[in-house]
Formats: structure tokens, sequence, C-alpha cells
């Protein structure tokens, strides 16, 4: 039959939760692409170029130290303020490039998807594997401080969780992804929904356990006097045991809880596949509302 002559058939979907990665790896030169696009792009035309990726988490550190440990009095047990602070950034900014860059998929390549045919979903796929250029680098300066605060006498070491490392770079980039999904579905109706993720991961960040240990936090909720407990704030917020847990594996400081990663690895999996299958859906008709 002639139609056996084809390369490919371009029908609908019948399963939301199909990630098609068959279609998916034959486009793999156009994800590449994409990647490069936005390692590339993101800073040309600037005097600093991929400086920028080392500034903004060792500037974001050293106010965090002045702020919350000189002048607050927050204490890092043995692992020195500025370290404590740097880790916690470093994971952090994985998780946040990958949301926000992710959040608005649809409204950024309204053009192109309305004009050529590929899987939406490599779209927010190369913005989680481009971030990792940027991860790798931020982690790279923060190993260049662990060694020389570990010559200058502090009695620092990462310990045997620290192989499952890149579980947690991946737990981080698929929350991302999975909510950045479900946020850019949401973007094509409601545009201002743009400026609301701008904030709210500004107020994320304070709750989770970013820049102070997360037992601290606990503490500080939970007031004896008046009979209040609010420290399932920060016990339901999976990017705070990620975070925590990070910190744990580089430093060999602070706690973690096996209800914490079994609830953070459950929440990871179910946003993942929820944003998945919003994101599917709408990509049949986003661009009558776009």
């Amino acid at each position: 039959m002639e139609r056996d002559k084809w390369l490919f058939e371009i029908s609908p979907k019948n399963n939301l939760f199909d990630l098609n990665l068959k279609e998916v790896w034959q486009y793999r030169d156009l994800l590449i692409l994409f990647v490069k696009r936005d390692v590339v792009t993101l800073y040309k035309q600037t005097i600093l170029g991929p400086l920028w990726y080392l500034i903004q988490p060792l500037f974001t550190s050293v106010i965090f130290t002045l702020v919350f440990n000189n002048i607050a009095g927050i204490s890092t047990g043995d692992v020195p303020p500025f370290l404590f602070n740097l880790a916690g950034v470093t994971i952090w900014n994985y998780f946040k490039e990958c949301l926000t860059a992710t959040s608005d998929t649809f409204k950024k390549n309204e053009a192109i998807f309305g004009k050529v045919y590929f899987p939406r979903v490599i779209m927010p796929m190369s913005i989680v594997i481009s971030n990792l250029l940027k991860f790798g680098i931020q982690i790279f300066i923060f190993i260049c401080f662990y060694i020389y605060y570990a010559l200058t006498g502090y009695e620092i070491m990462p310990n045997m969780y620290l192989l499952f490392f890149p579980l947690l770079i991946i737990a981080m980039g698929m929350m991302g992804l999975g909510l950045g999904m479900i946020i850019s579905s949401m973007v094509t109706k409601y545009r201002d929904l743009t400026f609301l993720v701008a904030f709210g991961v500004q107020l994320l960040m304070y709750l989770s356990a970013v820049m102070y240990p997360l037992d601290l936090m606990r503490e500080k909720l939970i007031s004896v006097e008046k009979g209040t407990d609010y420290s399932w704030v920060v016990d339901f917020n999976p990017i705070a045991h990620l975070i925590e847990f990070g910190r744990y594996m580089l430093l060999n400081d602070g706690n973690y809880s096996v209800f914490g990663i079994m609830y953070t690895a459950i929440f990871t999996i179910a946003i993942f596949f929820l944003g998945l299958l919003i994101f599917n859906k709408t990509e049949k008709t986003f661009i009558d509302t776009i």
C-alpha cells in the first residue's frame, strides 16, 4: 500500500499520558537545537555572558549570609554559613529556573507552534536539559568553595547518600517541569498568571528552607504558649525536603525524614504526570485561545 511509504503519520493521541518517546527520539536533533538555542541566546550580546551563572548564586548567598546569619543570628552548626547558603541556593536555582522558564511555554512559542508540527513537549524538555548546564556551572563553583573551606580547617565532608544526588536533581527537574506545564496550560487563558508565578516563586523560596535549617523553621512555627502548630507548612512542602536532603548529602549536616523523602517522591511523580496530562490536552486547542 502507498500508505506504507509514508515516513510519518500525524494522528490524534488516544492516550493523554503517552510521552510519545519514540516521536521525541525522532526529533532528537530538534531537541538538541532548542537546548543550544536556550544556552547560547540567553546571554547573547551581554558583557559578562555565562559569568551571570556564577554572579547570581554568589551574590544571593552573600546577602543571605549577611542578613540571616550575621544580623538575624541563625546558626548553621559546624558548616560555614556562606557554604550552607550556597548549597541551598544552588539546588533551589535549578528548580526555580525549570519552573519559571517552562511556565509560559505556549505563550513564548505560539508563533512557531502555529506554523510547524513537532512534539510540543520537546520545548519544555529542552528548557529542563539546558538548565543542567547552568546547574553544572553553579555546582562547580560550590565545589571550589567547598574545597577552600575544607583546606582552611572546617570539618565538612559529604556522606554516602551523595550517590543519590543525581536522583535529587532529576526530582527537582521533574517537579519544575510538571508544575511548569500545568501553569503554561493555564496561561493560555489567564495571562496574568505569569505575574503571579514570578511573585509566588519568591515567596516559595522563603518557605523552602533555602537559607535556614529545616528543624529551625519547624521550631519557629510551633508556639507552645499559644497552642499553635504551623510546622505543616514545611512538612508538606516537597521542595523543602529536597533542599534539606541535598544539603545533608553535600555537607553531612541537618536532618531528613523517610516520610519527607517518600512524600516528595510521590508528589513529584504525581505532579509530573498531571502536568503531562494537562499539557497534552491543552496543546490541541491552545492556538485558539492564546
